[in-house]
């Protein structure tokens, strides 16, 4: 959990926190009492107690004790032998993670035992319905919301999975102590088990050894649909329903999907050359495997369910018609000898299912842990993750045949794009009858085997809905089967109506069995498990998330120049902007293709062209949207849409231009008003366009306080030039997880927006650590969803309120000027900036990570400019100066209260929603930072003759505090968050510490830069300070 997500904001009583944290506390030091020798145990708790002293004299504000206590610390920190420093950086480290495992249990807690949450839908709903909103149009605004969340990869998740898995299992563990039914056997056995796990932690390696290829972010993120969103879903389905219904009369149509999920994982290639179009056509059918494999289990659980045999006429014809073609089937092969097999199938379908359903005594919605599975997880923490059991070949991903680790170019395939599957290579005739050797055998002894599983065959009376139930069971393994054959190139020739290809196909025998359960007075039945399913298919659809294709603008510059030159008709990098145009524009109404089979281009402009044929190939139920970053022009985008038309992908693929920079943020409105008075982009956007925004690069760019209000204005140009032409817009926000990069709480986020940017509709990233806080356990995740839905309702309903006067904007127009040319006189201006930066924080060591597949530079470049945003947040996050959160700000804000604005800037932060949340979320980062921390970095590692910057700089940190504070009217930082401040004021006797000891690590180590050891106690300290901050980049 992080100090950004929603219920952080909201008061929160500590008492069963408090004693999380000490049941963990006392657990993890008699395990270390085993592990570790006791003089260092010693010095750990020496280390504790005066750092706890110190703490204590900085909130009593006494600073010279605070300060003589810190460098007794530091002191004892530089006496410290190799190995002392690497097990003390553990010890710090895994402590801070168990508070921060007790943290979100106890919001978890507080969810569950609340009688009234705010931002609900129960709560919103009345909210709504008070203030006139009709009880109709309240209804059909929820059924026609469509909010995408995308998952992406973006390299701010520290913890290996390995340990993010012990973690939930702690967390579940936890969840459990909290029954009042525990007998004192049961305790002991929790507190056994509780001391297992932390033991098991502490003696797994906390570091990533090799980079995650793509493949396996995408696994991970796929891993929380799993794990959580699967069962969060239809929950949170329900809670939407039953409020709708309350308030309304009518519940939520079965099929509504106010929430669906994409993911950028096996999809971004900007900047990053890992992901190639192989890369991507694995993850699409990996993520399809996966969805299919999980509609399987549900299915099975509902054949054993739905044991009745009253139904609907339609639903017995169609268990007869089932069985009438089974029966043909056999028929027709009974003189080729295989009758038995067929037959031992169509009494499959008959029977009951294989097994019984897990945890019988427990309710349907009820959440099973990994032990309470009838089938095993997909093994979160290792690189086998296709199943190895008794339920069918699990072929797709091994070190053999899975070469989507590798970077190269996909191979071509020849489906159709309507398939959503892809053909394999041609074979030669021996290959072939080599693949098909190879399977056979693997096939040898399964059908025996699995008659040993099954019940014996009988011939009860008919059960329609098993009957049909099983025929979808049979479609889907044979769907399967198909999709693992295609992973491993391998030919496959089926029959298309022997599985499933769309949701549709899918959802048809499903809702046909909820309709006759309805009619025949079943409803009951009905609206369980089934209803669930149903809602599962409807939101995940066959792919489970869809990917996103994000591609650099320049890159399609470069592969028309390539294809234009092959071709003998000119040069197009050489061309003017009007002929540009011309020639796109002509070849775009076109219908002969462009580019022929034999085309000779270099291999950079070979993988873009082998990603359109891939995204081609997959077809638009795989994919959502390509977004073209650093569209600075209409041009960029022309282009994008330009390639994607060479491959037929246009008309069913959502191109949506990503402005990320202040220069092209400003230019935005101008551009989509451009590309709108092309008659044919504006025929093909088909009335909703979509645009990114993005919020790292503008915070780099320009400091976080402008990037604010450019963002802000961008967004209000935007919806007004798509008003002009009569199109819908969708708002695609790009957030990172930490404030200086655009991250906060959702609700909030949501509620300062532009008013009419949010008209229904929104998409949004979920980046990296937010991913896992937010989404991590179900619970959680529930109250995500439906935090996201009741903010985008009310954006929409009821609209944040516009600045009141027209001299609001004109003074944030002055803040924001005075903010960005301090921001940027300090960090592109000042040539000793650079050095300082790579002095005073551990940016050049955050590379050691391992923490994501691409590069941490888009160039080959020692500036901040190439610098990603990500190490550039991290690397001050580190230092605990979090500087790219508030630098520029207190300049901004200083200027407007020496010009007499103070009550106006007083004003904006009562009634303008915007300003406030801008306001409230950098006095919170202000909060978490702390300048004598970062002065001890700049003490010990800057050169003399730079420490005047850092001096300069905490001046600034301090303006900023005390500008804030006049603005928000608290007496103190987070005096409107008192739950956040105690939950910050409790790390620190950890946090403080850690920071002391990775400063004489780094020191240490830029003397000895070849120390492994040392690499790696400093890698584990970033570790323990993220978790500490609750916050990486």
């Amino acid at each position: 959990m992080t100090d950004t997500t929603d219920d952080i904001a909201e008061e929160m009583s500590f008492q069963s926190f408090d004693d999380d944290c000490k049941l963990l506390g006392n657990l993890f030091n008699d395990v270390l009492q085993r592990e570790v020798d006791s003089t260092l145990m010693k010095k750990l708790e020496k280390i504790r107690i005066v750092a706890q002293s110190a703490c204590n004299m900085r909130l009593a504000e006494i600073e010279d004790s605070a300060e003589m206590l810190e460098k007794q610390v530091a002191a004892e920190m530089s006496q410290l032998t190799l190995e002392e420093a690497l097990t003390l950086a553990r010890a710090i480290s895994h402590y801070l993670n168990l508070m921060g495992i007790a943290e979100t249990h106890h919001r978890v807690r507080r969810l569950r035992s609340a009688t009234h949450l705010t931002r609900s839908c129960d709560d919103v709903f009345t909210q709504l319905l008070q203030s006139g909103v009709s009880a109709d149009q309240l209804y059909h605004t929820v059924c026609k919301q469509e909010v995408e969340i995308v998952l992406t990869a973006h390299p701010t998740q520290i913890n290996r999975r390995t340990l993010q898995y012990k973690h939930v299992r702690i967390s579940h563990l936890l969840d459990y102590n909290d029954r009042t039914d525990l007998t004192h056997e049961d305790r002991e056995m929790l507190i056994e088990d509780l001391v297992r796990e932390i033991t098991s932690i502490w003696q797994t390696d906390e570091l990533r050894r090799h980079k995650p290829t793509p493949v396996d972010e995408a696994r991970a993120g796929l891993n929380i649909v799993e794990q959580s969103l699967w069962k969060a879903v239809p929950h949170y389905l329900r809670r939407v329903s039953n409020s709708l219904k309350k308030h309304t009369g009518m519940p939520l149509p079965l099929t509504a999907t106010p929430i669906k999920f994409g993911s950028w994982m096996g999809g971004d290639r900007d900047g990053n050359p890992n992901v190639t179009a192989k890369v991507t056509r694995d993850v699409s059918l990996l993520s399809r495997w996966m969805a299919i494999d999980l509609y399987i289990r549900e299915v099975d659980s509902l054949r054993f369910e739905l044991s009745m045999t009253r139904c609907s006429d339609r639903l017995l014809k169609e268990a007869q018609d089932i069985l009438k073609a089974e029966n043909s089937l056999e028929d027709r092969h009974d003189s080729q000898g295989t009758r038995s097999q067929l037959k031992f199938s169509s009494q499959q379908s008959r029977s009951v299912p294989m097994q019984l359903p897990a945890s019988p005594d427990l309710p349907a919605c009820a959440d099973r842990d990994n032990d309470g599975s009838r089938y095993p997880k997909l093994e979160l923490p290792g690189t086998d993750y296709m199943r190895q059991g008794n339920r069918g070949p699990s072929i797709p991903i091994s070190p053999a045949s899975h070469r989507s680790t590798q970077n190269g170019n996909a191979s071509a395939s020849n489906a159709s794009p309507s398939s959503g599957m892809q053909r394999v290579p041609s074979f030669s005739s021996v290959q072939l009858t080599a693949q098909r050797k190879k399977f056979a055998e693997s096939m040898i002894g399964r059908s025996s085997f699995h008659k040993l599983l099954e019940p014996t065959p009988v011939q009860p009376a008919i059960a329609p809905y098993r009957i049909v139930l099983g025929n979808v069971k049979d479609k889907l393994l044979k769907t399967r089967r198909r999709l693992e054959l295609l992973l491993e190139d391998i030919p496959c020739e089926t029959d298309p109506w022997d599985h499933f290809e769309t949701a549709d196909q899918l959802l048809e025998p499903l809702l046909l069995c909820y309709d006759s359960l309805q009619s025949c007075g079943s409803g009951f039945l009905a609206d369980g498990r089934l209803a669930d399913l149903i809602r599962r298919v409807s939101t995940f659809g066959m792919v489970l998330i869809k990917l996103d294709l994000r591609q650099e603008s320049g890159r399609h510059a470069e592969a028309l120049d390539a294809i234009t030159k092959f071709l003998d008709i000119g040069t197009y990098s050489e061309w003017d902007e009007e002929k540009k145009l011309e020639f796109l524009t002509r070849e775009l109404k076109g219908k002969r293709p462009l580019i022929p089979s034999s085309i000779e281009v270099p291999p950079e402009v070979k993988e873009v062209l082998d990603t359109f044929r891939v995204a081609a190939e997959l077809g638009s139920d795989s994919l959502g949207a390509y977004v073209i970053s650093m569209a600075s022009n209409p041009l960029h985008i022309y282009e994008g849409c330009f390639s994607c038309h060479l491959c037929l992908l246009f008309c069913r693929l959502r191109v949506a231009p990503l402005f990320e920079t202040v220069k092209d943020l400003r230019e935005a409105g101008s551009v989509i008003r451009k590309l709108l008075s092309i008659d044919w982009y504006k025929e093909h956007v088909i009335k909703n366009h979509n645009v990114m925004v993005g919020y790292s690069d503008s915070g780099k760019d320009a400091g976080r306080f402008t990037a604010a209000w450019e963002l802000y204005k961008a967004q209000e140009d935007v919806v007004s030039a798509c008003n002009e032409f009569g199109i819908k817009v969708t708002l695609f926000h790009g957030r990172g997880g930490s404030v200086g990069r655009g991250g906060g709480p959702t609700y909030l986020a949501i509620q300062s927006q532009p008013p009419g940017s949010v008209m229904g509709t929104l998409r949004s990233t979920e980046q990296g650590e937010m991913v896992q806080a937010k989404f991590g356990l179900p619970n959680t995740a529930v109250r995500q969803l439906e935090i996201y839905t009741t903010a985008v309702l009310l954006a929409t309903l009821r609209p944040p309120l516009p600045p009141r006067e027209l001299k609001w904007r004109s003074l944030m127009e002055e803040i924001s000027k005075v903010s960005c040319q301090n921001y940027r006189s300090t960090v592109y201006e000042n040539p000793e900036f650079i050095t300082y930066f790579q002095e005073a924080t551990p940016q050049a060591e955050l590379g050691y990570l391992n923490i994501g597949s691409r590069p941490t530079r888009r160039k080959a470049s020692t500036g901040i400019g190439h610098l990603r945003a990500i190490p550039w947040v991290f690397a001050w996050t580190q230092t605990r100066f979090v500087l790219p959160a508030w630098l520029g700000v207190g300049a901004g804000l200083q200027y407007a209260c020496e010009k007499g604005h103070t009550e106006d800037l007083k004003a904006m932060y009562q009634e303008w929603p915007f300003f406030q949340s801008t306001i409230d979320l950098i006095e919170m980062i202000i909060g978490k930072a702390d300048a004598s921390i970062a002065k001890h970095y700049d003490e010990v590692l800057v050169s003399e003759s730079r420490q005047k910057i850092g001096d300069d700089l905490r001046k600034e940190l301090s303006s900023t505090e005390k500008y804030v504070l006049v603005v928000s009217g608290h007496d103190k930082l987070s005096d409107n968050n008192k739950s956040l401040r105690r939950l910050i004021e409790g790390r620190l006797p950890y946090l403080n510490p850690m920071n002391m000891l990775q400063v004489e690590i780094l020191k240490r180590l830029r003397r000895d830069d070849d120390n492994v050891k040392l690499r790696d106690a400093l890698l584990i300290t970033i570790n323990g300070i993220a978790a500490g901050m609750r916050n990486t980049g």
